[in-house]
C-alpha cells in the first residue's frame, strides 16, 4: 500500500532548520554546511529544491539551464540535478511527484523542457534512464564515455540541448589523477580531502580542482562536474572515492 508522502520547498527562510542531504542527519556536518551554503547562493539563481518532510527520503533540485554547473547549451530548459528517492520507497510513485512538480513549475515559468543527465545504462549517481525512458524522456547528446543529455520538451519547436564542445570529449592534459569537483555534492566536502591527504601519505599524484564558480564549471572539460575523476589526461569515473576505493582503483 501506498504510503502519504507530503513535500516542503527549502527557501532562504527554512534552509537552517531543514534536513536538506540524502545520507546525512547531523546538520553541524561540514558536508551539510557546505551544501546547504551551495544552496543558499543558488536560490537567487532560481533553484527549487522539493523535499519530503520525513529526513533522508527524497527529493528534486532543479534550476534554469543557463544557471546550471554543467557546461550544456540549454536556454530555456530547466536543468534537473537530483531526482533521489531512498530504496525504502522505492515504487510509491514518489519520483513521479517529485518529476511532475517539476514539470508543473517549469511549464508555469514558460521553460521549454526539462533535462538531466544519465546514461544508456544505469550509473551511480546519474538518473535512471529506464525511468526517464517511461516518463518521455529521450536522448538529445552523448558525450564521449557514454554519459548523456536526456530531455523532455513540452513542444516540437522546442530546440534540443546539447553539451558544449569542451565537455563531448573529457579528457586534461595532466598526468597523475585529477578530480573535478563542486559543492553542489555535499559528500566532497568530507571525501575529497580524505583522498588528498590518502594520495600524499602514498605518494600518489593527485590534484583536486575545485569548481567554485558557476562559469568555471560550465566550462569544464567533463559533462559530469559533481565529480569526474581523470587518469593521464583519460577519464575514469564519477564515483564518490574514499581512501580505500580509491588506493583499489590505483591498484588495478
Amino acid at each position: 500500500m501506498a504510503i502519504l508522502m507530503e513535500y516542503i520547498r527549502v527557501t532562504t527562510e527554512n534552509l537552517e532548520q531543514e534536513h536538506i542531504c540524502c545520507a546525512i542527519s547531523n546538520n553541524k556536518d561540514s558536508q551539510v554546511a557546505s551544501k546547504k551554503a551551495w544552496l543558499a547562493e543558488r536560490f537567487a539563481e532560481g533553484l527549487v529544491f522539493l523535499k519530503s518532510v520525513e529526513r533522508g527520503k527524497c527529493f528534486i533540485e532543479y534550476i534554469p539551464a543557463e544557471n546550471a554547473w554543467v557546461p550544456i547549451v540549454a536556454d530555456g530548459y530547466m536543468y534537473i540535478d537530483c531526482l533521489w528517492v531512498s530504496g525504502s520507497l522505492k515504487g510509491h510513485g514518489y519520483s513521479n511527484d517529485l518529476l511532475g512538480a517539476c514539470m508543473a513549475d517549469s511549464k508555469e515559468k514558460g521553460k521549454q523542457g526539462l533535462c538531466i543527465l544519465s546514461s544508456a545504462k544505469k550509473r551511480s549517481f546519474l538518473a535512471d534512464p529506464k525511468y526517464l525512458q517511461y516518463k518521455g524522456f529521450t536522448v538529445c547528446d552523448e558525450a564521449v564515455g557514454g554519459v548523456q543529455l536526456w530531455y523532455l520538451p513540452f513542444s516540437d519547436r522546442a530546440e534540443k540541448p546539447k553539451f558544449k564542445d569542451c565537455a563531448k570529449s573529457p579528457r586534461v592534459e595532466k598526468n597523475g589523477y585529477v578530480l573535478y569537483y563542486t559543492n553542489q555534492c555535499p559528500f566532497n566536502a568530507k571525501y575529497v580531502p580524505i583522498v588528498e591527504k590518502t594520495a600524499r601519505e602514498h605518494q600518489i599524484p593527485f590534484k583536486a580542482i575545485h569548481l567554485a564558480r558557476k562559469t568555471d564549471a560550465q566550462n569544464a572539460p567533463t559533462p559530469i562536474t559533481t565529480y569526474a575523476l581523470f587518469y593521464n589526461g583519460e577519464y575514469l569515473t564519477n564515483e564518490q572515492m574514499n581512501d580505500a576505493r580509491f588506493l583499489k582503483l590505483v591498484s588495478r
